[in-house]
Parts: structure tokens; C-alpha cells; sequence
């Protein structure tokens, strides 16, 4: 209820397959450490969902510097999914988690569909998550590096491997880098995906002119922020058409304009990445902008905007 007002306050949740969220703003995997980093500058009570940094079976030590560049209107990072494994995980991350009344999802990622599965069993059993974001932008070792969100086949065996592994909600993380969305989105929804998020970083590189050399250590980066906003909004609403299961909006989205548009292009709900590095507390005005743009509209719930888009 609105405390001015005395007003009902419009209903902001939202049901990414069997989850129900108090809103449909999460923060990207990434972005946002394992939560903990943030809670002196968020209320992180307030957020639909917290989704850790990727974590694979073992520690990974990431890739050497320089890791992260500023570009136009973005950033690149070539990180190298450094994190502390999923031992440790439990273990000195997920206590803190615990405590939130906030939903934790975590992020997964692996070389192989054996790791995928592996690391779904181990996370099936921790109390205290949620859900599951698999992330098949990696490179699969056993098929010569091919990323797994590549391939069709691929990105469903993972899926069903996931699937097969856990009975938390699983959510697949989607790669822009492919010619047609549709039929990814479609592949992972049949092998039994509850939802999808979408996208991931799209490749990309810089270079120092003086010395000739590429600005990242590792070459390639994930180029994010609001330069990838209008690849990720036209990618969002081709999966959303696609496919019948909630799709997550990311790519870009640093105000509550941009969040309107990906739940109006389709999606059930959002994810803030590159925001929360310069502009921390960018979610929960995301979640406050979208409680005043219902009162606006005369809208009483956020449902009534997904898949709002007008083309005709």
C-alpha cells in the first residue's frame, strides 16, 4: 500500500516457471559477486532475485591482465569465470545467501556435459538456492571448443543433462552469438528448460593503437551495456515468440525505460548487469520506476505489460 497515498500498491511478481518472484528484477550473473559485495549499497531485500557469479566444479583462477576495458556506451571483460568453485561455494558463500529473504539463483558452467551435471547433483542438495542459470556460452573441450550455446544439439543435451541432475527450476542462459535464437530457445525448452535467459555477452575486441597490441590480455572480450541493448531487446522478442516457457531480458538495461521495453518486447522478467558497476543501487530503482510507471498507467499488475508490444 502506498504510505502517501493509502492506495494499493500495483503488484509487481512474477512466476519464472515454478519460482515466484516479489518482482522481476534480478541482477546478471557477474555483475554482482556472490551478493555479499553489495549489501552495504543495495537493499537486497528488495530485488526480485540475486544471481551469483558463474561456478564451476573446481576454483578457477581466470585470465591474466588486463581483464576488464571500458568501450563506447560499454564495457568488455575477458574475466575467465574466475570463482571459487562449487565446494566453496556452499560452504563460505552460501551462508550469507541463506539469510536473505531474497530467492539466490545460481549461475553454473562447465567444459563438459559430465561437469554440468555434476554441478547440478552438488547444488541440488544445498539448501538455500533457488534456481538454476546454466550457462552454455562455454566451450565444449570435448568438441574441438565449440560453444555449447551454439549448437542446437549440444545446447540440448546439456539442458537435459541439467534437468536430469536437479529438481530445482532451470533457467538456460542463452548465446547472442548464433544465427537464429528461435531455434536454440526452442531446442532447450523441449529438453526441458523451465526457463530461458537471454543474452550473454556478444564477442567482442580493442586495440591500443600506440602500442598494437589487443587492450585485453586474452584478445576476445564479452562486450556488455547499453551499446548490446538493441541486439539483446530484438533477440529477446524473437525467443519470446518462440517458445511458451518465461524468457528473461538481459542486454544493456540501466533504467526502468529500458525494462519496460524488454517485459513490453516479452519478457517475464530482467536482469541488471554492467549497471551495478557505476550505478550500484541501479536495480532498486529499476524495481521503485516500475511501481510508479503501473501507478501511471492505471495498471495493477506488471503482468499486464509482459508481451505488451503493439506491431501492427
Amino acid at each position: 500500500m502506498d504510505p502517501l497515498t493509502g492506495a494499493a500498491s500495483p503488484d509487481l511478481r512474477v512466476d519464472i516457471g515454478p519460482l515466484r518472484l516479489r518482482n522481476p528484477v534480478m541482477t546478471a550473473s557477474g555483475t554482482f559477486g556472490y551478493g555479499e559485495e553489495f549489501a552495504s549499497l543495495v537493499n537486497l531485500n528488495r530485488l526480485g532475485a540475486i544471481i551469483v557469479k558463474g561456478i564451476s566444479l573446481e576454483p578457477r583462477r581466470g585470465n591474466p591482465p588486463p581483464r576488464i576495458i571500458e568501450t563506447a556506451c560499454g564495457m568488455l571483460n575477458a574475466i575467465g569465470l574466475e570463482n571459487v568453485g562449487v565446494d566453496r561455494f556452499i560452504t563460505e558463500k552460501l551462508p550469507f545467501l541463506r539469510r536473505l529473504e531474497t530467492p539466490v539463483i545460481v549461475n553454473i558452467l562447465g567444459d563438459s556435459i559430465e561437469e554440468y551435471s555434476r554441478l547440478a547433483d552438488k547444488l541440488n542438495y544445498a539448501r538455500g538456492i533457488a534456481a538454476l542459470e546454466v550457462n552454455i556460452s562455454c566451450p565444449n573441450v570435448k568438441k574441438g571448443g565449440v560453444a555449447f550455446g551454439t549448437v542446437p544439439e549440444m545446447a540440448t543435451a546439456v539442458t537435459r543433462s541439467v534437468r536430469q541432475a536437479t529438481g530445482l527450476p532451470v533457467i538456460i542462459k542463452l548465446s547472442p552469438n548464433v544465427t537464429d535464437i528461435a531455434l536454440i530457445a526452442r531446442a532447450v525448452e523441449e529438453a526441458g528448460a523451465d526457463a530461458i535467459s537471454l543474452i550473454n555477452t556478444l564477442l567482442g575486441m580493442a586495440v591500443d593503437i600506440r602500442t598494437r597490441r589487443p587492450r585485453l590480455a586474452n584478445i576476445f572480450g564479452g562486450l556488455s551495456g547499453p551499446a548490446i541493448k538493441p541486439v539483446a531487446l530484438r533477440m529477446v522478442w524473437q525467443a519470446a515468440r518462440a517458445v511458451s516457457i518465461p524468457v528473461v531480458g538481459i542486454g544493456g538495461i540501466t533504467t526502468v525505460e529500458d525494462a519496460l521495453e524488454f517485459l513490453m518486447a516479452g519478457a517475464t522478467a530482467v536482469q541488471v548487469g554492467t549497471a551495478n558497476f557505476f550505478r550500484p543501487t541501479a536495480t532498486e530503482e529499476i524495481v521503485a520506476g516500475l511501481e510508479e510507471f503501473l501507478r501511471q498507467e492505471d495498471l495493477s499488475s506488471v503482468r499486464q505489460l509482459i508481451g505488451s508490444l503493439k506491431t501492427e
